[in-house]
């Protein structure tokens, strides 16, 4: 888009996702866009170098379909290279693929494959908000805290911004009776479960002894038998005696809990003092997929979540 007068800037809406993502409009007052080039940009800091609009790669797999074809770079969240943003972006493509919220995929990729425009435009804080409302406890789940990189609060609340719809329609948006439990909400599919073992520190076959209900938990015992698929930082002694718990997962479904006869794949991380289940998949030969995924393991290098949630 050319240059324009910004009072005209205050009152146009831009289309960032096709018929879907919009930069909104709200309340009719002064706003002095941000440069590119001013020290006052995202909080005083600088880039190294200017804006380009390159072409989103296929390979970015968190914004590749996301309604438009060229990004400005560096993005939002002060990424320089093409390298660093899908290092950074590989880590959020699971938590789009659980659809906690409709707006997820816009809000990350305004950030992360901000759209080319002559200025940036920020998401707007109630889209923010709504997204970390709806996908925390599914982040939670997996031990990982709402990132400081996206507090909410950095965000504008009356200017122009991307936006998903307007901001009364999202308790519309809001699932209604209860959803299945994060890590039992898993397809037989080789790159969700490549997923689910990248966002666990560990990973072994076992059966399940008992599920007890530990407060707001659910408490898994494990059969003493189990082969390991991916150690992480645990020794023998650890496993050994190890306990996972379902975060949160009391009164949520989780049909692989019920079934004790199973052997099951077991993904988990240690968060404070607990071992949490991040994921559980039936141990499964006759699948394609799960041979697959169990034959990619070996050579397949998994994003730094630890360096993204943060």
């Amino acid at each position: 888009m050319r240059s324009t007068s910004d009072s005209m800037w205050r009152m146009v809406r831009v289309s960032v996702v096709t018929l879907v993502a919009l930069v909104s409009t709200c309340r009719a007052q002064e706003y002095e866009y941000l440069s590119w080039k001013s020290d006052s940009y995202n909080g005083g800091r600088s880039y190294g170098k200017p804006p380009q609009c390159v072409d989103i790669p296929d390979d970015l797999r968190l914004c590749h379909n996301v309604g438009y074809n060229q990004m400005l770079l560096p993005n939002l969240l002060e990424h320089e290279t093409m390298a660093e943003v899908k290092q950074q972006a590989s880590s959020w493509v699971p938590l789009v693929h659980k659809s906690c919220h409709p707006g997820t995929q816009v809000f990350l990729c305004s950030l992360f494959a901000p759209v080319c425009l002559e200025r940036p435009i920020f998401p707007c804080r109630w889209l923010c908000e709504a997204v970390r409302d709806s996908c925390t406890p599914i982040m939670e789940a997996f031990g990982f805290p709402w990132p400081e990189m996206l507090t909410c609060d950095k965000f504008p609340q009356d200017d122009v911004c991307i936006a998903m719809t307007q901001p009364n329609a999202t308790e519309a948006t809001k699932p209604t009776g209860s959803p299945i439990c994060p890590p039992c909400d898993n397809e037989m599919k080789t790159d969700a479960m490549l997923e689910h073992m990248c966002a666990s520190e560990f990973a072994f076959k076992a059966k399940i002894k008992e599920v007890k209900r530990e407060n707001m938990d659910r408490k898994v015992i494990l059969q003493k038998r189990r082969k390991m698929v991916k150690q992480g930082n645990l020794n023998k002694k650890e496993l050994k005696k190890l306990v996972v718990y379902l975060k949160n997962g009391a009164d949520c479904p989780c049909q692989q809990l019920d079934n004790l006869e199973n052997q099951y794949l077991i993904m988990g991380r240690k968060v404070d003092k607990q071992y949490l289940l991040t994921g559980i998949h039936k141990w499964d030969k006759s699948s394609k997929e799960f041979k697959k995924a169990m034959k990619k393991l070996k050579t397949y290098k998994c994003p730094a979540f630890e360096n993204v949630f943060k």
